[in-house]
């Protein structure tokens, strides 16, 4: 069917890199053994839509002869955009939504900036018609990509230009007839280790005398002086699938990205030198709201996950009909209803853009907002109705293998559940866990506390994208019908 497959996948990763991790430069990630497991899973997304049964719900055709995944595709409906949504839905429970940049996220984005092509056109033809271009390239070869659209942090006190190394965040450094060099770092890099190639932009505000951090272009991963300086792989402290079955599978990895005077040639730059035209790639296209509408579903089926957790911990540990934890999971249930009704709203409430139909805006932003604060809350709720039970497990699943205190620990790892045993006790427990406790549990709460923005960017995109018009005429209907002083 000429559908990208993870065999396909993974012979992309098969490249020389210069990834940097615990002082060591790893040239091939997919078989290294603090990427090797994510790796696996990304190419578990391709194998997916690539099997027979799933081809004509997860891709669409490109009209080049291949087929590609359905978040390359411009919704010209809100059917086909339902459909997209469905497939992106699909995607995401193959990894209960824990990879934040799996490979529809940014094919997302740029599909959103290919949508508000005249808004390029306004930059200039050349930077339009990169982004066009690469655009048809991206979908046509269904690439992962992942983006760094942040720039370090360093001294906030102090402007980009004004911190203490000029070194530090990404600029432009030199031009010519090929293209421009850059040089410095930018963040966070998240699943870099997985893609095959990086877009760089700018979603933070640049103000006039920016002009040399205004750039945003793409290239492949291998790129000569594109160096991934990776966090601690959780990973590789992973002890077995069985005993962190979540980190040790879906731990994509960040990582600050330095670009060690890297050559970027002009097809593949989208923006160049206005800082104004950083912030409209993404917020006068429609590309931040079809990133993040993404994020939207991917995060109502990771809540899902989570809920489900929580109520197979109550039942497991005998108290789900209790009537205060039953009043704590139809609480958290109805919070996670909620957050799924908006994606639904966002779907019903869109209208077109031009040729193409586009989830409603509003919507989508005041999911951002709440699920900011949802998402800590849900753990917390997990945390508080576990109780002690997560801290009290063997230590792994070895523990079963000694005949010694195998007995013990079927007389202590105790399931209310019909049928279950130690085993059976020890796996759910491990698995909330990781999603709740451990350090990979850690590093989630706070991407999803943190992903869009601090709590003070989100609600200023609720303001800017809120039908206040609409909510004024009621104001004024009501107020033009209210007496005058005096009048009976």
């Amino acid at each position: 069917m000429n559908v990208k497959d993870g065999a396909a996948h993974l012979r992309a990763l098969d490249k020389d890199r210069e990834v940097y991790l615990d002082g060591e430069l790893i040239t091939r990630v997919a078989d290294h053994p603090a990427f090797a497991s994510a790796c696996r899973s990304a190419a578990a997304l391709y194998d997916f839509q690539a099997s027979p049964e799933n081809v004509e719900r997860m891709t669409f055709e490109t009209g080049t002869g291949r087929r590609a995944n359905r978040a390359w595709q411009m919704p010209r409906s809100y059917t086909e955009l339902v459909a997209r949504r469905e497939a992106l839905t699909a995607w995401a429970e193959l990894h209960a939504g824990f990879l934040g940049r799996s490979p529809d996220h940014l094919a997302s984005s740029i599909a959103g900036q290919a949508i508000g092509i005249e808004v390029f056109e306004r930059h200039g033809k050349r930077h339009a018609r990169a982004l066009r271009d690469y655009y048809a390239y991206a979908r046509d070869n269904d690439l992962y990509l992942t983006y760094v659209i942040i720039n370090p942090q360093g001294d906030r006190s102090k402007a980009w230009g004004e911190q203490e190394s000029e070194e530090m965040t990404m600029r432009v450094v030199d031009e010519d007839s090929g293209g421009v060099t850059v040089r410095g770092a930018k963040m966070l890099g998240t699943g870099s280790v997985m893609a095959e190639e990086i877009l760089v932009a700018n979603l933070q505000p640049l103000k006039p005398g920016e002009e040399r951090f205004a750039i945003s272009f793409a290239l492949p991963l291998d790129a000569p002086g594109l160096k991934v300086l990776s966090r601690k792989s959780y990973e590789a402290s992973a002890v077995s699938a069985w005993d962190n079955p979540l980190s040790h599978r879906f731990d994509e990895n960040d990582s600050v990205v330095y670009f060690d005077d890297v050559k970027v040639p002009w097809e593949r730059i989208f923006v160049c030198g206005d800082t104004d035209m950083c912030r409209a790639q993404f917020h006068d296209t429609p590309g931040h709201v079809f990133q993040n509408y993404q994020s939207q579903i991917r995060l109502v089926v990771k809540l899902k996950f989570l809920l489900a957790v929580a109520r197979r911990v109550a039942e497991t540990i005998g108290t789900a009909r209790m009537p205060p934890v039953m009043g704590q999971l139809g609480e958290m249930a109805s919070e996670v209803a909620a957050v799924e009704g908006l994606l639904y709203g966002m779907e019903s409430a869109g209208g077109m853009i031009g040729d193409h139909y586009v989830p409603n805006a509003s919507m989508m932003y005041a999911a951002q907002v709440q699920t900011q604060a949802l998402y800590p809350r849900l753990i917390d709720g997990i945390r508080s109705l576990a109780g002690g039970t997560l801290i009290m497990l063997p230590s792994s699943a070895a523990d079963l293998d000694n005949p010694d205190i195998a007995p013990l620990i079927e007389r202590t790892q105790v399931s209310s559940r019909p049928g279950e045993g130690a085993a059976e006790r020890m796996a759910l427990m491990k698995l909330a866990w990781d999603a709740v406790g451990s350090e990979f549990a850690g590093r989630h709460t706070q991407y999803e506390m943190f992903y869009a923005g601090a709590k003070f960017v989100t609600t200023a995109h609720c303001f800017r994208r809120y039908d206040w018009a609409g909510a004024d005429r009621i104001l004024e209907g009501l107020m033009a019908g209210n007496e005058g002083p005096g009048e009976p």
